[in-house]
């Protein structure tokens, strides 16, 4: 709490400084070409003198003080009573500091009651050496911007410079997160990949995670019927859903519809784009999977379940719709106007054109709208939970349960799991072949985007 006013008083004093420093620089401006920057650039270099290095000040002391707050805990009198084994240990000073942050909280071990107060006094006593550390920054900085004032001085190549380095730095905080995604994948993937044969996961046909005994636990980890209902439930029935669809809606909004029918459908078709995959999951779960189930009874399979490959599936194929029917709507706008006019012309008729010019001309941005669909089906979790099952299964049969990657990296990771186990670490190795599956399908996508939009510029 100290730091965190002692951060707003810094904002303050940047707005402070920039005032300052913009009345400073006004005082000396004697006219046009008498200053190499404007008063307002001034401002802003002196306000980034005092919160640049002042922000910096309090980042770096928020990362080291629990250490030092730990540190002067443990060298109270009051730890002396503390227990010696780690474990217990950790428990005991983990309720002392929830007890610090939250005094209406109930005390269930009395060494950790004892042990708040010196957590309390170390925590105020290094927030107020963190407080004055931070202030004391603000101020040597402003002061130093101060005395930058000058009318020779180029505040905004500074200024211009600082901006460039902030926008530098976010534009590399995603490429950053994806090393750091990719990074972790790799290590924790490795270790599993430790105790499991690479080939037995990826060629095993067995999945039974929770099977660790024996001397060989590689038979246990066969990702093939994960790999197959990933495949099935996203990339075939879904897609036997969401292209058609897709495709025969762009086709009437761009050909067909009139302007006003257009401005109302494709808002409310894009929507679907906007709905939480939980509400699909629920939607497949209490609608569509009971009457797939009351559908197979019907058709004579014996205790059908209602969890299936279908209901998923056919939930999952709705949910991207859009991604087909947007990319094959700009496809088809983009083809050049003349192509369509010189086939009618000929004496085509309009679903002659359509299926002889437009959609040829149009295919790379169809095909590239189809594989982002694809990336986006096999990563959903939520509709796969909810409607599929948990059955490693190979079959063809659409009516039987499956599981997906998604589902069984879920399952792996929630719950009270022991972390380094293979059978945890199995989901790291779900995890980055869905990945490098996933880039390489919007690495094709792109690539056939790149190609369709050289095509008509």
């Amino acid at each position: 709490m100290i730091l965190t006013g002692v951060l707003l008083a810094v904002l303050g004093l940047g707005l402070v400084g920039w005032f300052a420093a913009r009345a400073r620089a006004r005082l000396l401006y004697k006219g046009r070409g008498s200053m190499h920057s404007m008063p307002t650039y001034h401002g802003w270099h002196m306000a980034l003198w005092i919160l640049v290095p002042a922000l910096l000040a309090w980042g770096v002391w928020q990362a080291i003080m629990p250490g030092l707050v730990n540190g002067a805990v443990f060298a109270d009198p009051a730890a002396a009573t503390l227990p010696t084994d780690p474990m217990t240990l950790g428990a005991v000073m983990s309720e002392a500091y929830n007890l610090a942050a939250d005094p209406s909280a109930a005390a269930f071990n009395p060494e950790a009651q004892a042990m708040v107060e010196p957590i309390r006094a170390a925590q105020t006593r290094f927030g107020l050496i963190g407080a004055a550390l931070v202030l004391v920054v603000a101020i040597a900085g402003g002061g130093y911007g101060f005395t930058r004032i000058r009318p020779d001085f180029r505040a905004r190549t500074q200024v211009e410079r600082a901006v460039l380095a902030v926008l530098l730095i976010a534009s590399l905080m995603a490429i950053l997160t994806t090393f750091g995604i990719v990074a972790s994948l790799l290590f924790e993937a490795g270790l599993f990949f430790k105790d499991v044969s690479p080939i037995a996961f990826l060629t095993g046909t067995h999945w039974s995670p929770a099977s660790t005994s024996g001397t060989d636990i590689s038979d246990n980890f066969g990702a093939v019927p994960l790999f197959w209902g990933t495949i099935y439930i996203g990339a075939i029935i879904a897609m036997i859903v969401a292209i058609p669809l897709g495709l025969m809606s762009a086709i009437y909004l761009t050909q067909y519809a009139a302007p006003a029918a257009r401005k109302w459908l494709k808002p409310m078709l894009e929507i679907l784009a906007g709905i939480p995959t939980v509400v699909y999951g629920y939607f497949a779960a209490l609608t569509v999977a009971p009457l797939i189930r009351d559908f197979a009874a019907g058709i004579g399979m014996e205790n059908p379940s209602t969890e299936s490959a279908l209901a998923a599936g056919l939930v999952m194929g709705v949910m991207i719709i859009p991604f087909v029917s947007s990319m094959a709507d700009d496809a088809l706008a983009a083809v050049p106007r003349a192509m369509s006019d010189g086939s009618l012309a000929l004496g085509s008729t309009r679903s002659e054109t359509i299926k002889k010019v437009l959609l040829p001309a149009a295919l790379p941005g169809i095909v590239a709208g189809v594989m982002l669909a694809i990336s986006r089906a096999i990563g959903e979790t939520m509709i796969v939970v909810m409607a599929a099952g948990a059955a490693a299964r190979l079959s063809a049969n659409p009516f039987d349960t499956m599981t997906t990657v998604t589902y069984q990296i879920v399952q792996m990771l929630t719950g009270d799991q022991e972390f380094n186990s293979p059978k945890t670490l199995s989901a790291f190795a779900l995890g980055l072949v869905l990945f490098v599956v996933t880039l390489i399908l919007n690495i094709v996508a792109l690539r056939v985007v790149k190609r369709f939009r050289e095509a008509y510029e």
